[in-house]
């Protein structure tokens, strides 16, 4: 577990909301007034169903989105108030590897040219250089030099999130926001992928944000995780401490879920069902969102959207009936 107590703040949000205007009435709230930050070196985990607003929350940090309110810093500067230079250094620094390593590669290109653009575009490297550049790089992530030359479709899953995570890698980033890097690809492959991540952040002194929703696998890989909840974060712990000691009634649900290899255990283990129906995205009450399945909601929590209070120096939770415990 990295110390953040001396780390510099590498990215930070503010109060982030990104919404869509659906219709003259309508308005998809997919990220809701959203805060937090990540320290240099470290990884965190942004867990929750599908829908939640992770990959919108992931996108708007490379200004794939323009939110609707809140700021966005970079090493300290807001990134939407970049000139052209520092918003070319930008997106050379801040890199994504996407969810679906079949829709994100350019299935017209060579893994020559697919990993070797950004190189090319910043500048990095001279054209007499740059297929062994590109081939150190396929070397680092598990391919090799016969890759080169072939197109996406000559690929397996595995090996295509392969080339997707060299073209990130390219432009020497420092943070990377991985988008369920390995929720496309087979049991068996998924592990390689997540110790070849862990590796190359050992590496490279790489930040990670990494979006999942399968929290086994995020306790693996995160210092520290976020648990979304239709577009609000709900709770935020190291990833020790989230496990141990989860305080959110959403939270409870996620790790009750998680699957026991050992059936007897399997067998013991309490099953966390939640009733009711889902709060829609579409204009959704200024309210906690999770009100209609908790079992523990009151009269309040259908009027009031709770903030995150301190439970601990290093554990958040949005929850009335532990602000009760917690809040001076």
């Amino acid at each position: 577990m990295r110390n953040n107590v001396d780390q510099k703040v590498m990215l930070e949000l503010d109060d982030v909301s990104q919404y869509f205007q659906l219709s003259r009435h309508k308005i998809l709230k997919a990220v809701d007034h959203v805060s937090f930050k990540i320290h240099e070196g470290e990884t965190v985990g942004l867990v929750g169903e599908s829908g939640c607003g992770k990959t919108t929350t992931g996108r708007s940090i490379l200004k794939l989105y323009t939110p609707n309110t809140g700021n966005i810093y970079f090493k300290g500067k807001d990134v939407f108030s970049f000139n052209s230079e520092e918003e070319k250094r930008y997106r050379k620094e801040a890199q994504m590897i996407f969810q679906n390593p079949h829709a994100s590669l350019n299935p017209r290109m060579t893994v020559r040219e697919i990993v070797g653009t950004g190189m090319k575009i910043h500048d990095l490297v001279k054209p007499k250089e740059m297929d062994a550049k590109v081939e150190a790089l396929l070397r680092q992530v598990g391919l090799n030099k016969d890759h080169m030359s072939r197109f996406p479709h000559e690929f397996s899953g595995g090996q295509k999130q392969r080339i997707g995570i060299a073209r990130a890698l390219s432009v020497d980033p420092d943070f990377i926001v991985c988008d369920e890097p390995i929720s496309a690809l087979d049991v068996s492959i998924q592990a390689q992928v997540l110790n070849m991540l862990k590796d190359l952040q050992d590496t490279r002194g790489l930040t990670y944000l990494f979006i999942a929703h399968d929290l086994s696998v995020v306790k693996y890989i995160s210092d520290r995780i976020i648990v979304m909840y239709l577009g609000t974060i709900v709770e935020e712990a190291t990833a020790e401490e989230l496990y141990r000691n989860p305080q959110h009634p959403y939270t409870k649900v996620l790790l009750s879920s998680i699957p026991v290899a050992d059936p007897k255990q399997a067998r013991k283990k309490e099953r966390l069902v939640v009733k009711g129906e889902v709060t829609s995205p579409i204009n959704p009450p200024d309210s906690c969102r999770f009100a209609g399945r908790c079992p523990n909601a009151e009269k309040r929590c259908f009027e009031e959207m709770p903030s995150l209070c301190d439970v601990s120096p290093e554990h958040r939770v949005a929850c009335f009936m532990i602000e009760q415990y917690f809040r001076p």
